[in-house]
């Protein structure tokens, strides 16, 4: 049964669970160059110098200043090293083709013999004569001929001396973020809702993929998972106790919505098992959320401090298909809780992390930020603002941070996200202390000397050792794995 207004109001009155519990034990706060929590002076964790007092020493937090690289591809830490395992236009398949480009959400998964398998969105949309390299289009992988997008698989033998990459699936439509599942795939998801005879294309877009990485078999006659809905998808992971997934929308005029599909009774997850689903299976539900008081919260933007915590119940989406009216157009304002740029999400801590990457005042209702991740808690049916970043006054600051975009829970602790922002492009760790740090920037400059350009960092994931950071420079299409002296990173 849903939780109400009033029990969840009744609740925090008696256990706080809904009070805004600023700078407590687990929260993501804000770091340098981000909106400061009021954490209380000199509270362990403090990340404006409060410290631990008593003279405690602080153990270093990160790996140290970023260094220059000279072949101008990647700064990292002292100690660190990264390694081009594809290249668009450059690498090549299996079958021949190069690498397609705008590389984007990625996964890994066990591969044979010690291998690691990635499977990598390419997010291409539009005409497909538009891109130079789009995903080819491999005979038993296609659902669209028309479109340009999809994913590859690229296998990383155990000791890394060969890469090996081949075609997932093809004829998608702007592959994002995605998600991988428990046992063992990948949801492709995609972010352009296109219906057939709208920009060339041949079939309807805007739908969940599984593709396998195990079994190329299992890839042949693609089959979009309708029952997830016909929206702007951009991340979805999987529940791994309860087997609710759950979605991010990137859209705005109205912004985007956060949702959850529940499957239907007697459903049982697996390989394949999605895609057998009937197109109205289970049930699709978007967010509302409320806070200790019981008032409705209408745009997670309002939210101006870490810690916050809201209430949640789920409303029944109407028409998941949303042939004549996009889902989010679907409900009044006061119905359900929007977000601007709802982005990345990764399963960790028993619940799901999203981002939602920045809100201005002219297409948020709230305060303008220039990033927040949030905490669902499926068991308590809350969400958490863990993290949350000022707006970036100077963009070409090359130690600024804005726009966080794709996200990992780290084996080391806390979270590692990849930034979408305006000037230089970080991947950057969020530790529970509340504080972040640099781990690597984009120095490849897509523009020139006076007006410098760089492109996004994406598919940001460890392999299964935690060895191995894998990321993507979006444009032109790049995948880079990065070693070095991995740490737990420090409570503070």
């Amino acid at each position: 049964m849903p939780i109400s207004r009033r029990d969840f109001a009744r609740r925090s009155a008696v256990t706080g669970a809904g009070v805004a519990i600023v700078g407590s034990a687990g929260v993501l706060g804000s770091a340098p160059g981000a909106l400061a929590a009021d954490r209380g002076a000199g509270r362990p964790g403090d990340a404006h110098g409060g410290g631990h007092g008593h003279g405690h020493h602080r153990p270093e937090l990160g790996y140290g200043p970023l260094l220059p690289d000279p072949d101008g591809l990647l700064a990292l830490p002292a100690g660190f090293s990264y390694r081009v395992l594809t290249h668009s236009g450059v690498t090549t398949l299996e079958s021949g083709e190069t690498t397609p480009s705008n590389h984007d959400g990625t996964a890994t998964f066990a591969g044979p013999r010690g291998a690691t398998l990635l499977v990598n969105n390419h997010e291409l949309s539009g005409p497909r004569d538009e891109w130079e390299h789009p995903v080819p289009l491999v005979d038993g992988l296609v659902y669209d001929p028309a479109a340009p997008g999809g994913c590859t698989v690229v296998e990383v033998s155990k000791h890394g001396d060969h890469v090996t990459e081949w075609v997932g699936i093809a004829g998608t439509a702007q592959n994002c973020a995605g998600g991988s599942t428990p046992w063992g795939t990948w949801l492709t998801c995609e972010e352009n809702t296109d219906l057939a005879g709208e920009n060339g294309m041949t079939k309807d877009h805007g739908y969940v993929f599984e593709v396998d990485p195990h079994d190329r078999r299992a890839n042949r006659d693609p089959k979009p998972v309708k029952a997830l809905g016909r929206f702007d998808h951009e991340a979805v992971v999987v529940d791994t106790r309860r087997g609710h997934l759950y979605l991010t929308e990137d859209a705005d005029e109205p912004n985007g919505l956060f949702y959850r599909w529940t499957p239907p009774s007697g459903f049982r997850h697996g390989r394949g098992r999605l895609r057998g689903l009937a197109d109205d299976a289970g049930t699709l539900q978007a967010m509302k959320c409320f806070d200790s008081g019981g008032r409705f919260v209408e745009d997670l933007s309002f939210t101006t401090r870490t810690g916050v915590v809201y209430g949640v119940d789920w409303v029944d989406v109407a028409d998941r298909d949303a042939r004549e009216t996009p889902i989010r157009e679907q409900f009044a304002d006061h119905e359900v809780t929007r977000a601007r740029k709802l982005e990345g999400m990764w399963w960790g801590d028993g619940g799901a992390y999203f981002v939602s990457s920045y809100a201005r005042a002219e297409d948020s209702p709230g305060r303008p930020h220039d990033g927040q991740v949030w905490f669902y808690d499926p068991k308590r049916r809350t969400v958490t603002l863990k993290v949350l970043l000022a707006v970036n006054a100077d963009p070409d600051r090359p130690d600024g941070l804005d726009g966080p975009d794709n996200i990992t829970v780290s084996p080391y602790g806390g979270l590692v996200l990849a930034t979408d922002g305006e000037g230089h492009q970080h991947l950057f760790g969020a530790a529970d202390s509340g504080e972040t740090y640099p781990l690597a920037r984009n120095e490849l400059n897509l523009g020139t000397e006076e007006e410098p350009e760089y492109s996004e960092f994406t598919g940001v994931c460890f392999s299964d050792d935690g060895r191995t950071l894998f990321a993507n420079i979006q444009t032109p299409g790049i995948m880079l794995a990065i070693t070095g002296p991995w740490r737990r990173q420090p409570r503070r």
